[in-house]
Order: C-alpha cells, then structure tokens, then sequence
C-alpha cells in the first residue's frame, strides 16, 4: 500500500508498493520511484527522475531531471543535486548528464553532487561534501572537492586492508587492486 501524505502533492502515478511519501512533497507525473522508499517531508521529484526499491531520501531535498538513484540509495537531508553544467535562466539544455547513484550508496547531509556525476556501489559521501567527480564503489569520500579518504564495506564500516585483503566486523571479505577498486569476495 502506498501511503500519501495529505499536503503533499503526486502527480506521478509510478510509484511501487510500500513507498511512503511524506508532508509537503511535489512528485511530478513523469518521476518513477519504486518499491518500500521513504520521501520525507519537503522533497521535489521532477520528471526525469528514477528512484529503485527501498530508497530514503530525507528531509529537504530536490531531485532534478536526469537523475537515477539505484536500489537501498541513503540521501541524507538537504543533500543538493545540480544537474545542468552551464545554466542560465531561461535556457533549459536538450538533455541533462546523467547522475547516478549506484546501489547501497550512502549521502551525507548537505554534500552537493554536480551533474553527471557517477557514485559507486555502498560508497559513502561525508556530510557537506562538493563531489566534483567520479566515485569508486566502496570508497569514503568527504571535503570541498570530495576526495577518497578510505573505503568502506557493505554495512558502512571502514575497511582495514592488510596485503590487499580486508575482513569486515559483518563477516564479508573484501580484496583491493592497486588503489581504487575493492570487490567483494
């Protein structure tokens, strides 16, 4: 069952079961977002936007055209997407980057993600992060520009690597090539 707050204003009709869309929201007719999600009160889903399966989005954010958040995405509150490089008023591009969001990642409060942007699987952004670039999956990234301070397993825990190899306080075993890449083993 989808469960609609009363001040809040859908006009998207692609919304998964279990999704709860919270007080003051503005879902516009083309937004998808699927299954179990938690839009908490004052977000803006545009057109273009793709939301997966069990997606929080808290308090006080917009997602804007362009943007797809995959499957178990945390948004924290006030996070800020920007998705047309060079605006100016009255100028809407013909197409927007796509931003992506992979699955399990996690954004801090307030951090600012520039269009077309990539962040990888279960990475994690630090509250108030500028994030310029590409992240890795897995990777920690916080500061003004976001830069990889570490990465981090499935649960969120920093990872500890020892001879390319680390084991997480959850069980799951992780192995790291050269400096930017970690795969689950």
């Amino acid at each position: 069952m989808i469960s609609i707050h009363p001040t809040a204003l859908v006009a998207s009709k692609k919304i998964g079961d279990g999704t709860r869309i919270w007080a003051f929201c503005n879902v516009l007719e083309g937004a998808s977002l699927g299954r179990d999600c938690n839009i908490c009160d004052r977000c803006f889903i545009e057109n273009e936007v793709e939301i997966g399966d069990r997606v929080t989005v808290k308090c006080g954010v917009s997602l804007y055209d362009g943007l797809k958040l995959e499957d178990d995405v945390f948004v924290g509150p006030d996070v800020s997407f920007a998705n047309d490089p060079r605006p100016r008023s009255r100028a809407r591009p013909a197409s927007y980057p796509p931003t992506r969001i992979r699955r399990g990642a996690s954004l801090g409060a307030g951090a600012v993600i520039l269009p077309g942007v990539t962040i990888g699987r279960y990475a994690m952004v630090g509250a108030a992060s500028l994030v310029t670039r590409d992240v890795p999956d897995h990777a920690l990234v916080y500061g003004n520009p976001a830069r990889r301070h570490g990465f981090v397993s499935r649960c969120g825990r920093t990872l500890q690597f020892a001879q390319g190899r680390a084991l997480c306080e959850c069980g799951q075993r992780y192995t790291l090539s050269g400096e930017e890449t970690v795969a689950e083993v």
